[in-house]
């Protein structure tokens, strides 16, 4: 198991979120993809907070939005998508109205995102020292010698081995988990503000899982970072999150503090994600599932995102869009019936 040591001034530098806010602010994003048909809203007003020393997942299928949501927020979307409504504040400062040059200084510093295919994010030209460097010297002006010096100083921090040796190594010579430490270090070098992390066990065995959570549990403490999980894994959620906002073709339809989502849903597609979760299932049981398939984006309906899906669909359902309302001190849901479900 990996143990981070916590230097005198990492402790000391514990961050505090702005009075009455949260380290990332993300209000009403809507973000639309230009397809030969139009456009299609992917992330339809979505809205989360991320505080300072926590993680907030953002659940769901794949398809949902959850990582369209995330490269809103880091400004890394792709040319055919385009932020076209809401608000992303950072530290209590409006990015949308940040010029490039400001918003390129904050990615380091304040905001990261590990990205989920470690050998695509990671430079195979260069070797890892010079990439794991390349932050201090761009936005600490350090020399080359004293960069490296850093740079072998994450390898060693996020568990690997003889960074001295490996520090000249290309990508392509670690394997899958020690790629993903490097795709963390790089990410975590200037101990930044938010961390977005976007399916970071996927593809990994279950010991290289464990040993990855906790590196960045580790580091989530250390640096006293936002974190942001991007995952359709419920027992990643369950372990590592304090907060989970559940996703469906664009939107959020829960949200709420994992035990309590969890224990209790409110709204039927959160329900239908934990009964699919095969916790109890013996030889030659049928496995639970959620019917049918997630609509296609070109073609919302005008009521409730689930109803095709929904075993509770009324027809308020089919005509009427419920919106993400208080179930409870700290929670909302996305559904006419909530109450009836969460008496069931």
């Amino acid at each position: 198991m990996i143990r981070l040591k916590a230097t005198a001034k990492a402790a000391t530098a514990q961050r505090t979120d702005p009075p009455g806010g949260a380290a990332l602010e993300v209000r009403d994003l809507t973000v639309e993809i230009m397809t030969h048909s139009g456009p299609v809203v992917a992330v339809d007003g979505v809205s989360f907070d991320a505080r300072s020393g926590q993680t907030i997942a953002l659940l769901g299928e794949s398809g949902c939005g959850k990582s369209m949501t995330a490269q809103a927020v880091v400004g890394l979307l792709d040319p055919v998508a385009s932020v076209t409504g809401g608000q992303i504040r950072l530290g209590g400062a409006d990015t949308r109205t940040m010029s490039r040059a400001e918003r390129r200084k904050l990615a380091g510093p304040e905001l990261s995102i590990v990205f989920q295919d470690a050998l695509t994010a990671l430079n195979p030209v260069y070797t890892v020292g010079t990439q794991l460097a390349e932050p201090f010297r761009i936005h600490r002006r350090m020399s080359a010698k004293e960069a490296r010096g850093k740079a072998i100083e994450l390898m060693r921090r996020v568990g690997i081995p003889e960074p001295e040796t490996r520090v000249d190594a290309h990508p392509h010579q670690f394997s899958g988990g020690m790629r993903q430490r490097l795709l963390i270090a790089m990410a975590v070098a200037l101990s930044p503000r938010v961390l977005l992390v976007d399916e970071p066990t996927t593809a990994l065995d279950v010991t290289v899982q464990a040993q990855i959570m906790e590196l960045l549990r580790g580091l989530r403490a250390e640096h006293s970072m936002a974190v942001v999980l991007i995952t359709h894994d419920l027992a990643l959620v369950s372990e590592q999150a304090d907060q989970v906002a559940v996703m469906y073709a664009g939107s959020i339809v829960e949200q709420g503090p994992v035990a309590e989502v969890f224990s209790a849903p409110r709204h039927p597609y959160t329900r239908g994600l934990l009964d699919s979760v095969p916790v109890h299932a013996e030889r030659g049981t049928t496995l639970s599932s959620i019917p049918g398939t997630p609509p296609d984006l070109h073609s919302i309906p005008s009521g409730c995102v689930f109803q095709a899906r929904c075993p509770m669909v009324r027809d308020l359902c089919r005509t009427t869009r419920p919106a993400l309302a208080a179930t409870g001190e700290g929670r909302a849901a996305a559904c006419h019936f909530s109450e009836e479900l969460s008496n069931g």
